[in-house]
């Protein structure tokens, strides 16, 4: 394992003694391999198509890793230094989406380069939180979030919106939030955590590309985020929070849960200190074998 103090301090820190393990993981929970160390926080890893790399978020801005243990990070040089920890890769395998604190979202090269907006400018507030595009790489989905009744975070929902700009269109409407949307590999479905089912306890939802046919698919008593397919489609992961958590909390005793997409299957296959930041975004190999996520150890 490696540690550098080499990311910018922005937003939320580390405790005291505490570190943030960039871990990759067998799909059945076995062979778990701690890449990569830090004594801030990282957030967010997903792997580049080719399988080559893993890119994840830190101080505002991203950086690349080999998959393997001793590997050391590099910076990606986007031009753009508020980032958030939701970014998704274009299906072209040369580009990736990116979330910025200043409520929009942009496209940059993955080699770096220059960024491109795509998201529009609104006259009342419209923050844009990226989760995921489409496998043709022509939409994008996102959490919108509006304010409403003098709370900024008053609205949070699905909406989607032409990869190269365009319209957004709202796939939800109401006032319990829903997050986390993200395609089937097919393209049939969206999947997405949501408040829908019962207001303050997130499980996990799925609707078709234009919000209709919404179906709840977990139904226990834990509170369920961040739904995503493994690109053979054939499995899905899910980060699940201890009964009673409010929203998507940093350093909680977290679950990541695999199972099938009927339902079948399911099983825990790792339990750690983590939330925020340990799987924002697809974080699937190539191969659909190992999964990668983010711990928060304490002292």
């Amino acid at each position: 394992m490696s540690a550098m103090p080499m990311f910018a301090r922005r937003g939320r820190g580390l405790s005291q003694g505490q570190r943030a393990d960039l871990v990759v993981i067998d799909r059945d929970g076995q062979n778990r391999t701690v890449i990569f160390t830090a004594d801030e926080v990282i957030e967010a890893p997903n792997w580049t198509l080719d399988g080559r790399w893993l890119v994840f978020n830190a101080g505002g801005e991203l950086w690349r890793i080999a998959p393997e243990p001793g590997s050391l990070p590099e910076k990606i040089d986007t031009g753009l230094f508020d980032l958030n920890n939701d970014h998704v890769l274009d299906p072209d395998g040369v580009h990736v989406f990116v979330s910025s604190d200043d409520g929009h979202i942009y496209r940059v090269p993955l080699a770096g380069g220059a960024a491109i907006r795509i998201s529009n400018t609104h006259p009342q507030r419209h923050h844009y939180y990226l989760h995921g595009i489409s496998p043709d790489g022509l939409t994008l989905v996102y959490t919108g979030v509006n304010r409403h009744d003098g709370n900024d975070w008053g609205r949070v929902n699905i909406w989607t919106i032409p990869a190269t700009g365009g319209p957004d269109v709202a796939l939800t409407d109401a006032l319990v939030p829903s997050d986390g949307a993200e395609y089937t590999p097919d393209g049939a479905w969206i999947w997405f955590n949501s408040e829908l089912g019962s207001p303050g306890q997130a499980q996990i939802f799925r609707m078709r590309p234009d919000g209709s046919d919404v179906g709840q698919i977990t139904f226990d008593d834990r509170v369920n985020w961040f739904p995503h397919f493994s690109p053979d489609g054939e499995w899905l992961v899910y980060l699940s929070y201890p009964p009673g958590t409010v929203g998507h909390p940093p350093d909680r005793e977290v679950m990541l849960c695999v199972m099938r997409p009927n339902g079948s299957h399911l099983r825990d296959i790792a339990t750690f200190n983590g939330g925020q930041g340990t799987i924002n975004v697809n974080s699937w190999s190539p191969d659909s074998a190992r999964l990668a996520y983010v711990a928060y150890p304490l002292a």
